[in-house]
């Protein structure tokens, strides 16, 4: 298909010959021809309008043909040009073409079918000089600014490895004086590096530790699933691991931070170990002391309860009207400050590991209605709906902590979702894992108070304070996560909150009940 904005020019002293070649070139498609019979009225016109090919006659009167070819190719240097000449000037035509650098000679007569083609490619020959020289011109002006950087680049390349220097040896210090152990190890676990916080960590020398499997070299003391961990977690840290210090023979409570460096050139984890026998001592003085103190309180908080209880009953006689409001007050006082030290209890005892669980065949079905059953003073008018994928949903957990979850969900359903008509409790399989969820539509939370809502004390949201103790969530936690499962919220302002938890593979299939 020829293009349309094509330019020829023609030029031959004969008039039959250049209608001829302009009708033969407007019938090919060809829409912009210029025809001249006299060479310098062709030169002039080439001045003015660029061309994509010329065609000459050889023998003409003012100017022959190679002269003409030499003017235009001053004018314009990137254009084809095709040279008509008759077979006795045959020779002096090619001698010509050979001093010139013309692109074609064509014999008259010529064939049409010939001459198009050669047209063709001569148009075609034009139009990727010109691209050529587009390419040649940006290429100059690359190097124009390539040479004007190559200038500098001695220089920059001075500073550039200076700062490289300078950087490498700040690393090199902190890695090689960092208070915690630093190793990094490729992807399948072998050590590579170690910083000398590690070597004094484990008591042994660098050749003992390098080639060594890292997971091998520390004790995950609660059996975590740390590949799992490492595939879901682009940053995970791992708490409850320890390593041995075989100089001094003694056991070292750790924590790692892992950051995993995968890409085109590298391929591999940085572990950082820090050490937390002093926060494990903290811990244990400060938990032993709490443990201590509210299993204090329990027996003054029993027995003032129980006396209060023994007045309100009138074993010691009448009490007026208003002494009853006031006792009952202090009564339910006592046994919120019960409540918060038996909480307190129980969350001593799961992060002691001083708990253990009694599993037993039950249906979580069955166990979330007597819940909601129990619950039912807190409702105000508010329903819940049950969906249940299977009524009878038999998992193997301990019924007694699953219940504190349950009621401690439902509770806060209803008490921090006022607005709220109903909620959902829906329970589902999947993988032989059990889901529990419950839902309102109440005013949801923000992301900053999803984020801290399962920690120890968190009360609430940002925009309402709660009076309870902070610790039903964080224990909810505690007792989800003994049973190796997990708990989290979807929430979001204004369109409530969902809780779920999962207990990984705690369903029963046969169904039997104990």
């Amino acid at each position: 298909m020829v293009e349309k904005n094509v330019k020829i020019t023609v030029v031959d002293d004969d008039v039959l010959v250049t209608k001829t070649l302009k009708n033969l070139l407007m019938l090919e498609g060809y829409e912009h021809v210029e025809a001249f019979n006299h060479p310098q009225e062709a030169l002039e016109y080439l001045k003015l309008e660029e061309q994509d090919l010329i065609i000459s006659d050889f023998i003409m009167p003012d100017m022959n043909g190679i002269e003409f070819l030499k003017e235009a190719q001053n004018i314009q240097p990137e254009c084809t040009q095709i040279l008509l000449t008759g077979y006795a000037d045959k020779e002096n035509a090619i001698r010509a073409i050979n001093e010139t650098g013309i692109f074609k000679y064509i014999e008259k007569p010529w064939q049409n079918k010939d001459l198009t083609l050669n047209i063709k490619n001569g148009v075609e020959r034009t139009k990727l000089k010109k691209q050529l020289k587009e390419k040649i011109t940006e290429l100059e002006a690359a190097n124009a600014e390539l040479e004007k950087y190559s200038k500098n680049l001695e220089s920059m390349v001075e500073e550039k490895t200076k700062e490289i220097i300078e950087t490498t040896t700040k690393l090199k210090t902190i890695f090689d004086n960092c208070a915690d152990g630093i190793v990094i190890f490729d992807k399948n676990y072998k050590i590579l590096t170690i910083n000398p916080m590690t070597t004094e960590l484990f008591g042994l020398g660098e050749d003992l530790i390098l080639g060594k499997n890292f997971f091998e070299l520390v004790i995950n003391e609660k059996n975590q699933k740390v590949f799992d961990i490492l595939k879901e977690n682009k940053y995970p840290y791992l708490r409850n691991f320890s390593l041995i210090n075989y100089k001094d023979e003694k056991k070292i409570p750790i924590e790692l931070s892992l950051s995993p460096v995968f890409n085109e050139t590298h391929n591999f984890y940085i572990a950082v170990i820090h050490n937390v026998t002093l926060q494990k001592e903290n811990e244990r003085l400060r938990d032993d002391f709490m443990a201590t103190l509210t299993h204090d309180l329990r027996t003054p908080l029993q027995a003032a309860i129980s006396g209060l209880e023994f007045i309100l009953n009138k074993s010691l006689g009448e009490t007026t009207e208003e002494q009853n409001l006031f006792l009952k007050t202090m009564k339910e006082s006592n046994e919120d400050m019960l409540g918060l030290v038996n909480a307190l209890l129980e969350v001593y005892r799961y992060e002691s590991g001083k708990l253990f669980l009694c599993k037993t065949q039950f249906c979580i079905n069955t166990l979330i209605k007597k819940c909601a059953k129990e619950l039912e003073i807190l409702f105000e008018g508010r329903k819940v709906i049950f969906n249940f994928e299977d009524e009878e949903f038999i998992i193997n957990a301990d019924i007694n902590e699953i219940r504190r979850v349950l009621t401690n969900l439902i509770s806060n359903a209803l008490k921090h979702s006022e607005c709220a008509d109903e909620i959902v409790i829906s329970t589902y399989k999947k993988d032989k894992s059990a889901f529990v969820n419950v839902k309102d539509n109440g005013i949801g939370l923000s992301k900053q108070d999803a984020d801290n809502l399962f920690k120890r004390f968190s009360q609430g949201t940002a925009r309402k304070k709660s009076c309870s103790t902070g610790l039903g969530l964080y224990l909810s936690r505690q007792i989800i996560e003994a049973h190796n499962g997990k708990i989290w919220v979807n929430s979001e302002e204004g369109k409530g909150s969902e809780f779920i938890f999962e207990l990984k593979g705690t369903i029963v299939e046969n169904r039997t009940l104990i």
